[in-house]
Parts: C-alpha cells; structure tokens; sequence
C-alpha cells in the first residue's frame, strides 16, 4: 500500500503518475509549515476537486485527535499544493458550518470510510477548502 514518505517521494518524482490514483480514489500533496518548527511537511490526501478549489478531509483515520497538518494549515494558513505536475500555492480554510454538509456528503462518495471515521471520535471532523492563490 503507497502512503506516506514513500507515496509523497513517488508522486513528486513522476507528477503523479505513480500515486495520484490511488485505491480507487484520487490524492494530492499538501505541503504545510510546521507550526512548532517552521519545517515543511509533505502528506499525502484524498482530494475533490469543488469549483476552482479542492476539498480534503482532517480524519486522521477517525482519532481523536487532529491529525498535524491540518493544525499547521491553522496556524499558517498559506500552503502548497501538488495535483499531478500542477503546483500551486492555496490559503487553506476550513468549511463553515452552512457549507460543510454538502462538502462532506461529496467528500463521503470519494472516500465512504470518512462516515466510519466521524462516527470513531466525537471530535467533528473538518472539511478543510484549498483555494488557489492567483499570480
């Protein structure tokens, strides 16, 4: 199973040929700063593409804890983002309470396990917009 290090070294190495499509889904690479380090970490994640943004899911697998990108993305909200040979620069938010049942249904059909996930935890999990940064 490609994920992690590997799955984010084989992605960049090939625009994501190898790694993209992945168990039948689809993954970017999101690149956040750290928020105690200021280094850059590089994951891996489920995407839908929703107008002129993508839409990723903080699951963590359905732990009860955030997982760390997505406390970076809060603390520093300017990210990148690879999509295939596409880099771009987004500002990263998470959906508002009126927008996030309709995401979150979207993001369910690409991903039927994130129902699993929220029902693990009490902790809601965010559905976190990545809006390109133009120029």
């Amino acid at each position: 199973m490609l994920f992690g290090d590997e799955h984010v070294r084989r992605y960049e190495e090939t625009n994501g040929a190898e790694g993209h499509d992945w168990q039948g889904t689809t993954t970017l690479i999101l690149t956040t700063t750290g928020r105690r380090t200021g280094k850059q970490h590089r994951t891996p994640l489920i995407y839908r593409k929703r107008g002129g943004s993508y839409l990723v899911v903080a699951s963590k697998g359905g732990a009860d804890t955030p997982p760390d990108w997505y406390l970076n993305l809060v603390a520093s909200p300017e990210v990148q983002v690879q999509v295939k040979a596409d880099k771009f620069t987004a500002r990263a938010r998470t959906a508002t309470p009126q927008e996030k049942p309709d995401m979150w249904r979207q993001m369910t059909e690409t991903w039927p396990a994130y129902d699993e996930y929220q029902q693990k935890t009490k902790r809601d999990i965010p559905v976190v917009v990545l809006e390109p940064v133009s120029g």
